[in-house]
């Protein structure tokens, strides 16, 4: 989004004044919008325009709208709304905290944010509890201060924001990939030396619950992977992310034939391992730049106990 049109924090109907160049002609005035405006997702941005927020010279349009070139676009964004998820006092494994961001250690088994089938007991409601409401909205109100996810079974490091100004300096950073995202990871197989998993991920074209690498329509992907050590049958690694999609580790790795240990939806159906607790996956090394100190920032989140216990039982090579 334009410098000259974002304020320094979102306030109630803030509005925005965009103009659309004509890089964008022929693209859906959503496109457009997700595009542009750093920090909101599309299908927020649909929301809006379906609530009749979106102007295009002065009159509302459907998502669908195709732009031209030239146009000017307005975007009302509304009042937060109050949250109607309670907060409720769940212990949270805080790795640094102050004003402007939370950085949690994420437990397996924790949903990120309520969704149907987990309408409490998320990470969501515990933040809630701890910081007094006092959480970013741009996500809406079930994912207040929510700027980023990992998987339910995948352990470690997430960070949290407080306000609107961090959720936008941090979404930014998300959407340049420029944030460090470190992952550990036990998969099956030996891999001998490093490497790269360049392969786009999309919805798998039957399986409409899973992700696909190579799919048609799929976003970019980049996967880097580096072995720390080799066993008889598995290899542990660390793997550096410079995307964020959907199960990106894990389609990856299973695209190259090395699916992650314990993994129900892309790995084996039988696995003879002892002493799982579902993946092994863990997301270790997280750094940004902070939103006010303009400082990098890194936390990281120690192995789980029973990752480091199964790493000392595994077969040696």
């Amino acid at each position: 989004m334009n410098q000259n049109n974002r304020p320094e924090e979102l306030e109630a109907d803030e509005q925005y004044v965009l103009t659309a160049g004509s890089s964008w002609a022929g693209k859906r005035i959503d496109a457009f919008l997700a595009g542009t405006c750093d920090g909101f997702t599309r299908s927020f941005l649909q929301k809006l325009i379906k609530e009749g927020r979106v102007q295009v010279n002065g009159q509302t349009v459907k998502a669908s709208f195709k732009i031209s070139g030239g146009e000017t676009v307005c975007l009302a964004v509304p009042p937060p709304q109050a949250a109607d998820i309670l907060p409720e006092p769940i212990p949270l494994d805080i790795l640094y905290e102050d004003e402007d961001l939370i950085f949690i250690n994420k437990p397996k088994g924790m949903v990120v944010h309520p969704a149907a089938g987990h309408p409490s007991g998320t990470l969501v409601n515990a933040l809630l509890y701890h910081c007094s409401g006092s959480l970013s909205g741009i996500n809406g109100v079930l994912r207040p201060g929510i700027v980023h996810r990992i998987d339910r079974n995948t352990t470690g490091s997430l960070v949290a924001c407080k306000n609107d100004r961090a959720h936008l300096f941090v979404a930014e950073q998300l959407k340049e990939h420029t944030i460090t995202r470190k992952y550990r990871a036990i998969v099956h197989g030996r891999l001998t030396e490093d490497g790269t998993v360049n392969a786009p991920i999309g919805r798998h074209p039957v399986r409409r619950k899973e992700m696909a690498a190579n799919v048609p329509g799929g976003k970019p992907a980049v996967t880097h992977y580096h072995v720390l050590k080799l066993f008889k049958d598995y290899t542990y690694i660390e793997c550096q992310l410079e995307t964020g999609r959907t199960h990106q580790i894990r389609v990856h790795m299973k695209s190259i034939g090395h699916p992650i240990l314990g993994d129900e939806i892309y790995g084996p159906a039988r696995c003879p391992a002892a002493g799982l607790q579902g993946q092994t996956l863990h997301a270790m090394t997280l750094g940004l730049i902070h939103p006010s100190t303009r400082e990098y920032i890194e936390v990281n989140a120690p192995l789980p106990e029973y990752f480091q216990s199964l790493l000392m039982r595994l077969p040696q090579a």
